[in-house]
């Protein structure tokens, strides 16, 4: 058996850290935990105003830089893969062109649904959009300002999308995806990804941050606090049952204006603002449940999960990816999308029933453990790795 024993990681940070940017340093730390040397080329969106909007437009297209700095690396390195977590904007397609003249084997996640819309999360006008789908080039996206609002970002996005379709970029010089889940799978396909490359592996929750026996005092809102992740339908939720079940928010964002009015005349509300993630398992497992209302497709969820670790159930949107990480009256509930009424009954039933709601976290407790923890992702990507690599393994079979 050949042992796999170095691959390079790529990935582009966000300005404001979040769920992908975590997912990045676990599969990292995952990997090197299991004995493999993992290489990281990584650039950050903090660098976006020094650099200027135009020159931004044009690297997310191809930059020049990375494919150059890229191959270097693998120059020096030799990898048995490439893993590309996300490329958007400064790193950009170019990079397969690096590893393919290389012929570094590359393998591409699945985080958002950039390929296929300009803002990357099927939602505009607060509401689900894929009017973008499909089209060799996503003019309602540019005609909207779907990306920040921003014309001239939109249609360096689209020309990003058009070329790279064009080229082939994804369909020929990627050797496999990665999906999040079964959801976000198929929209890829019906994207015109070839289904046979995608396959479908959870995120997962490494170091595991341990299940959770103590007092259970109020249920839990933590994330970006926008529009698409339901903030204004959760307020408004919360309108009607603010002084019967507690609610805690942790997280900032573009509607953190009205998170703060609402936490000042509310009196069960409380908003702490962005915390460190030591502090958010903290308080997920003083949690009667997470509340998670998103409004947009979430490729997957991760907050459910890192949940579910510290034995909390979730009240979730039932809608895309969110409705494959809850089951019903087991872990959690699920309600109707940009219904308040919806998700204050849900909540209630929770609150309300405190056994139920403990009952509910050991069971999301034991699903974590069965397919969201370090081991399980490291035998699946380990499979998914080794159709690529020619059959080069993480570890042999007997570990």
């Amino acid at each position: 058996m050949t042992r796999l024993e170095s691959i390079l990681m790529v990935h582009n940070y966000y300005q404001e850290r979040g769920g992908e940017d975590l997912s990045f340093e676990a599969e990292r730390r995952a990997l090197e935990y299991a004995g493999v040397t993992v290489h990281t080329y990584v650039d950050t969106n903090h660098r976006v105003d020094a650099i200027g909007g135009m020159r931004t437009a044009l690297r997310c297209i191809w930059s020049l830089e990375a494919q150059r700095d890229v191959r270097q690396i693998i120059r020096e390195i030799r990898p048995q893969l490439m893993h590309v977590q996300n490329s958007f904007p400064l790193i950009s397609p170019s990079i397969y062109y690096a590893a393919r003249a290389e012929n570094v084997p590359i393998i591409q996640s699945i985080r958002n649904y950039r390929l296929l819309c300009p803002n990357a999360l099927f939602y505009r006008d607060n509401q689900v959009c894929e009017d973008c789908m499909g089209r060799r080039f996503a003019w309602p996206g540019v005609v909207h300002a779907c990306y920040r609002g921003s014309r001239a970002g939109s249609a360096a996005i689209a020309a990003m999308q058009t070329l790279h379709g064009g080229l082939g970029s994804w369909n020929q010089k990627v050797d496999h995806f990665i999906a999040l889940s079964e959801f976000g799978r198929q929209k890829m396909i019906e994207g015109g990804l070839p289904a046979e490359k995608i396959s479908v592996k959870p995120n997962f929750v490494f170091p595991d941050p341990g299940p959770s026996d103590e007092e259970r005092e109020f249920i839990l809102f933590v994330g970006r606090l926008s529009d698409e992740k339901g903030v204004a339908t959760m307020l408004k939720a919360w309108e009607a049952i603010h002084d019967k079940v507690p609610l805690v928010i942790a997280g900032r964002g573009p509607a953190s204006g009205i998170v703060q009015e609402a936490s000042e005349r509310l009196s069960g509300v409380t908003w702490l603002g962005s915390q460190p993630i030591d502090r958010i398992y903290e308080l997920m497992g003083r949690a009667t449940a997470l509340v998670f209302p998103s409004e947009w497709y979430e490729t997957f969820g991760r907050v459910v999960i890192e949940a579910y670790a510290r034995s909390t159930p979730a009240i979730a949107s039932d809608l895309g990816a969110i409705s494959e990480l809850i089951h019903p009256g087991e872990t959690g509930y699920l309600f109707e999308p940009a219904n308040e009424r919806s998700l204050a009954e849900a909540a209630l039933k929770l609150w309300n029933h405190p056994d139920r709601a403990r009952n509910m976290g050991r069971n999301g407790r034991a699903l974590f453990e069965q397919h969201y923890t370090a081991e399980t992702h490291l035998t699946s990507i380990d499979e998914i790795y080794s159709q690529v690599t020619g059959g080069a393994k993480i570890r042999d079979n007997s570990h």
